[in-house]
């Protein structure tokens, strides 16, 4: 009698705790584009590229216009997303990549199998924002590009989701899902080829709909992270050239005459198509009556290259000019963020992670020393942003953002800008204020000293 009255007091228990969760904690959806330029939305002023989910999306929230990334690729960008932690700091700030593709080089299995792309992985004493969310009971799944690992215990389902569909490394074919000849698609911790041909915007969507559907009465987070509009990965230099579309969105564009205009209009295409995904995932959302409950989180992990355009800013992808770490970012929290908003404050990629632990009420342990700041107070318009800071470094080149100021030190020379004057950065002012100068190299070489110092991460770093 005893152990069946317990029995009951525990299903009780576990009924009461999962409802409260329920009831008190957010659904999460964290949308990433993969290289997508700062100007080609709707929402962000462009008037070419078809971006209506989007741009509805940026209607019923938040559209920050000073948000940056922690890098001006993937890899790493993505890596200070998921861990709240500059690369430098996390110890992935740099690709998992092999360079031999560049000269057209097809890996046998084997090759790959020991290759740095296939090895490498973040450093597994990093906690991500995903384990922290399912201790706290959270269902988490991704669908898409992970990027920051591909052996068994760098993949997802070890990282605290608990359900993953998707490419483990920087870039694919669209519809083949190989990287340069190589199968890169996963179904949990397993590789598959069985979609091969489908679209892969399409996969993701399916498989974010499957999520929603068997996860709609639990607290979920879904991180959708597509791999549209980034080039494609293929060893064919017509294809790798260009980025993949669907016919049925590439007649939604004018016909290309010449081969840049035909980049152009395939990357436009991606990026339409990707966002008729996204309002499928929303569509189920409102379906499900999930929508005031549910925070939805949209960026690019950095700035655009192939046929993007970063206008106003100067630079792209693999830059950090403006245009390669400045991003679209738009965040949608009804009942906290008001509809419609558009927020200039100086605010990062870093402020993701603390932001959406607060709202899922999940405390940050002590021994994760994170670079960002609850920035729901700066979202809804009620404090300044504590973000007077930051600091980019990637094969040697190094830049710094102190208020109105960016330093930049490059191939090209030493720059320095103001960016409340000068959003181009056209204007260089390093001769013009040597004071100022001074002071971001010192700035920068502490921050560098702080990355050093810090509990040593991998892959990269020596210890």
């Amino acid at each position: 009698m005893k152990n069946v009255v317990w029995f009951y007091l525990s299903a009780l228990l576990i009924l009461t705790v999962g409802s409260n969760l329920q009831a008190q904690s957010p659904n999460i959806i964290l949308i990433v584009a993969d290289d997508q330029g700062y100007h080609d939305l709707g929402a962000y002023g462009s008037e070419v590229v078809y971006t209506p989910h989007l741009n509805q999306l940026a209607s019923e929230g938040v559209r920050l216009t000073n948000f940056y990334v922690t890098s001006s690729i993937c890899t790493p960008s993505r890596s200070g997303l998921l861990t709240g932690r500059y690369p430098q700091r996390n110890g992935t700030y740099e690709l998992f990549r092999n360079d031999r593709v560049d000269d057209g080089h097809q890996y046998t299995e084997q090759e790959y199998s020991i290759s740095p792309e296939r090895v490498l992985g973040t450093d597994l004493r990093e906690v991500f924002l995903s384990e922290l969310l399912q201790q706290a009971g959270y269902t988490n799944g991704i669908f898409g590009k992970w990027d920051l690992g591909q052996l068994k215990r760098y993949l997802p389902l070890q990282q605290g989701f608990d359900d993953f569909y998707g490419f483990v490394n920087t870039g694919i074919d669209y519809y083949t899902h190989e990287r340069y000849g190589v199968p890169s698609m996963f179904s949990g911790n397993e590789p598959t080829t069985a979609d091969s041909g489908t679209y892969s915007t399409y996969l993701f969507e399916r498989e974010a709909l499957a999520f929603l559907d068997e996860n709609q009465d639990r607290p979920f987070f879904l991180y959708l992270p597509f791999n549209a509009p980034h080039s494609a990965s293929n060893l064919d230099p017509e294809i790798r050239g260009s980025v993949q579309a669907p016919p049925e969105y590439l007649n939604r564009y004018p016909e290309a005459t010449t081969r840049q205009e035909a980049r152009q209009r395939g990357y436009r295409a991606a990026i339409t198509c990707m966002d008729t995904s996204i309002g499928n995932v929303l569509a189920r959302i409102r379906e499900y009556g999930l929508e005031e409950n549910t925070i939805v989180v949209f960026l690019s992990d950095n700035g655009g290259g192939l046929g993007a355009d970063n206008s106003p800013f100067r630079g792209k992808k693999g830059q950090f000019y403006e245009g390669g770490i400045r991003v679209p970012c738009i965040i949608k929290w009804p009942g906290t963020i008001k509809a419609g908003t558009v927020n200039d404050q100086f605010l990062s990629s870093l402020e993701i992670m603390p932001t959406l632990l607060a709202a899922a009420n999940v405390s940050v342990p002590d021994s994760i020393e994170l670079d960002g700041f609850n920035m729901t107070s700066v979202l809804q318009e009620e404090a300044e942003s504590s973000r007077q800071e930051m600091y980019w470094e990637l094969r040697g080149d190094q830049a710094a953002r102190l208020g109105e100021w960016k330093w930049l030190k490059n191939k090209e020379g030493e720059s320095l800008f103001n960016l409340e004057e000068d959003i181009g950065e056209e204007n260089d002012l390093s001769a013009d204020r040597p004071e100022i100068l001074k002071m971001m190299r010192e700035k920068f070489t502490d921050w560098q000293r702080e990355m050093q110092d810090a509990e040593p991460r991998g892959p990269f770093k020596d210890f």
